[in-house]
């Protein structure tokens, strides 16, 4: 069912998973995943009469890797993003995403509410939430340390060490086809580099004696206003992102439904594939 195809798009090469036809889901994957995370959904979705596609975000697996650290900027992802789906569709589209993949969602949500019928997030925070929490909140400023690593030029030495150990050491469960497949992505050539350029390339990390971090950031909610209705899925054992990271969601995302996960993790959607569906199918079908 499914197919892959590159696509051009804002003057870069995307390589593209897509299921079905007719109006367009849209998935965007994290770090350190690949399009395939959305195989299942992809997968059901397109056989009910949705174009289901899943990109490899820009520096990651097959999709072209820019060696500059300045074009993974936000400006530049969610214009991939817009340039993608108007390949795709004139229409209004379903956004679905997690971890980067939901941080550049936010960022098309916001700046672009007219191209979006639904917006549907994995764990992954609102800017202004997270802005607040690695500001304040000694908690998840700790849970966020790793980020300042990712940022240092030794990260890609470290990460691929013993086989992408500390990589794979950060999922809750792979079975060995997945080990091997995620392993197979990293290995792509310039695609660990590409991955840890959306942390070198982004403001937002916490805080250190020798660097503000996201204390260097003015933010004011009503600037990250959501006019788009929205589904928030949220496994509660992130240990990365903290539950203060959906408190006072809905003053900045009005139209808003929160479905908690208490005992899903981070990897919500390998976890709890089958409700994670459910969940999208009964929100995209409202009226």
């Amino acid at each position: 069912m499914i197919r892959h195809e590159t696509v051009e798009a804002n003057g870069i090469r995307l390589h593209v998973a897509r299921a079905g036809e007719g109006p367009l889901m849209l998935f965007l994957h994290g770090f350190p995943e690949y399009w395939a995370m959305w195989r299942p959904l992809l997968e059901h979705f397109g056989a009910r009469g949705w174009c289901a596609a899943a990109p490899d975000l820009r520096g990651f697996n097959l999709s072209e890797k820019p060696a500059a650290v300045e074009a993974y900027r936000a400006k530049h992802l969610v214009a991939d993003v817009l340039a993608l789906a108007a390949h795709y569709t004139k229409d209004k589209f379903v956004l679905v995403a997690h971890d980067w993949g939901g941080a550049v969602a936010w960022g098309v949500a916001i700046a672009h509410p007219e191209r979006l019928s639904k917006l549907v997030m994995l764990n992954s925070p609102h800017p202004y939430l997270f802005w607040r929490e690695l500001c304040n909140n000694p908690a998840q400023q700790k849970a966020s340390e790793y980020m300042r690593f990712f940022r240092l030029s030794k990260a890609e030495r470290v990460l691929s060490e013993n086989g992408y150990a500390r990589l794979l050491g950060a999922f809750s469960d792979l079975d060995e086809d997945a080990r091997k497949a995620l392993v197979e992505a990293w290995s792509q050539p310039g695609a660990l580099t590409g991955g840890l350029n959306y942390y070198r390339a982004s403001p937002m990390y916490p805080p250190s004696p020798d660097d503000p971090g996201a204390k260097k950031l003015q933010l004011k909610p009503g600037d990250f206003t959501v006019k788009v209705p929205t589904l928030v899925l949220w496994g509660e054992r992130d240990t990365a992102l903290l539950p203060g990271c959906v408190e006072g969601l809905d003053q900045v995302v009005p139209d808003l439904k929160l479905v908690r996960f208490p005992d899903a993790s981070h990897w919500i959607a390998r976890e709890r594939t089958a409700e994670v569906i459910r969940e999208i199918e009964a929100f995209t079908i409202r009226a």
